[in-house]
């Protein structure tokens, strides 16, 4: 079968996007606005981009009539956010900053989760996420009035003391533990993994 997405709505295409394009990382953006309230909401159209300059990206989604959600507010008036990683500890919490609060109410509270002043930047970052990622937006792309792609590089990195070894700069994925996103409700764990070793050609071969 051959789907002509030029031909499709846009729920339909979001609904065959988020299906086959799983697992998907999920970033727990933490930010503030110019009135002082702190906001975190999850985004899964996100992944890391590079590493010189060090770059990640948001599929940022807006409301219905090209209304901006409190994430892509925020990060136009500050040009900073956190973007905090999920582990299975942290999945439920998540969940709870997908409530559609008014602007004025923490989502953090809401979801009982505690923050901390980041290092760089003005939005706090989540105390219990296992990886946080203090970034200032690069670039925002306006693609429509219900998307934007935020660029973002990443200033500081955040990790639990027990997730890394500070000598190798490896970190321990059997005790990392986060979760990927599916579609609709459903989600993944990453402890079912395997290996795979690339072949060697050329002058290497064996």
């Amino acid at each position: 079968m051959i789907i002509d997405f030029t031909s499709l709505a846009p729920r339909i295409r979001y609904k065959l996007l988020t299906a086959t394009v799983t697992p998907r990382p999920i970033a727990l953006v933490s930010t503030r606005s110019t009135d002082g309230v702190d906001n975190a909401a999850p985004f899964s159209f996100f992944n890391v981009m590079g590493e010189e300059p060090p770059i990640l990206v948001l599929g940022l989604e807006g409301r219905e009539g090209g209304v901006l959600k409190d994430t892509t507010s925020n990060i136009r008036a500050s040009g900073e956010f956190v973007v905090n990683l999920v582990d299975e500890d942290m999945a439920e919490a998540m969940v709870r900053c997908a409530a559609d609060l008014p602007s004025d109410q923490s989502e953090l509270t809401f979801a009982g989760l505690d923050s901390e002043p980041a290092e760089a930047v003005a939005a706090n970052r989540i105390c219990r996420a296992p990886v946080s990622f203090e970034c200032r937006r690069h670039v925002t792309l306006e693609l429509s009035n219900m998307r934007n792609l935020v660029v973002g590089e990443i200033l500081m990195m955040h990790i639990r003391d027990e997730l890394i070894d500070t000598e190798t700069m490896r970190v321990d994925w059997s005790r990392y533990r986060p979760v990927g996103r599916l579609f609709g409700r459903n989600y993944v764990r990453t402890t079912d993994w395997f290996s795979l070793t690339v072949p060697k050609v050329g002058n290497g071969a064996a």
